[in-house]
């Protein structure tokens, strides 16, 4: 009788399966930082300037933000102020993915994973995330949409600087590549039993911002939509 090997055991999604899923992050990340290093440039900063704020900040919309704030001559208190209301959303990410990485991981340091944490990864790893995927599958999506926002970012410092920061046709024509990938991130999550909560969270963004900051209108948009789910999920374990 023939015995079998016994196979290798599966190691799972690891760091380039990660590079390789974040390519529709980096296909909507670069013209979005191309947009900023054009702005912040021609706001007054250097394009050394504009890279190490999307180095160090890697807020996306808060970068924006951050760089017309200044521009207009707001106190050192009121930015950081304003800029760490429009990312306390990301408080919500963290406790809500590391219930579905691995147990047995612990590879990579957790504050690298919050820091490379941004909504389109956030969404990207909601839709996607198995038993198999890895902590280090998470960070090569995280290096992927980060270097993507680097080289993005320089290459509309350097243009802003050749052009001596005068391109509004090329920022009018990236507008809608954030809107896009948005909508693309959030197809996959679109089954019968995430309609109502998804719907309810838009509903109330889009109320809310009549009448208070788009931030704050998100993010008590995402509490409604999360309570709505987090009960109808209980309701469902209670039948």
């Amino acid at each position: 009788m023939t015995r079998t090997a016994p196979s290798n055991p599966d190691p799972g999604f690891g760091f380039g399966r990660g590079l390789v899923d974040s390519a529709s992050l980096i296909l909507g990340y670069f013209p979005i930082a191309v947009s900023f290093g054009l702005l912040a440039v021609g706001q007054g900063l250097s394009p050394l300037q504009a890279l190490l704020v999307s180095a160090v900040v890697y807020a996306g919309a808060s970068q924006f933000a951050l760089v017309s704030l200044l521009a207009v001559g707001a106190s050192p208190v009121s930015v950081i102020g304003a800029v760490a209301a429009m990312n306390l959303r990301h408080l919500f990410y963290g406790p809500a993915l590391l219930s579905r990485l691995p147990k047995d991981g612990g590879r990579v340091p957790r504050p690298l994973l919050a820091f490379g944490m941004t909504d389109e990864v956030f969404a990207l790893a909601s839709a996607s995330l198995t038993p198999r995927h890895t902590e280090m599958w998470l960070l090569g999506v995280q290096a992927g949409a980060y270097g993507a926002w680097l080289a993005g970012t320089i290459s509309g410092a350097l243009l802003a600087q050749a052009g001596n920061g005068r391109w509004p046709g090329i920022e009018a024509g990236l507008t809608f590549v954030l809107p896009a990938l948005f909508l693309a991130l959030l197809l996959p999550l679109l089954r019968r039993v995430n309609v109502v909560p998804l719907g309810l969270s838009a509903v109330t963004a889009l109320g809310l911002s009549r009448f208070i900051p788009g931030h704050v209108a998100l993010l008590v948009a995402m509490m409604v939509g999360a309570a709505l789910a987090a009960w109808r999920s209980g309701d469902r374990d209670g039948e």
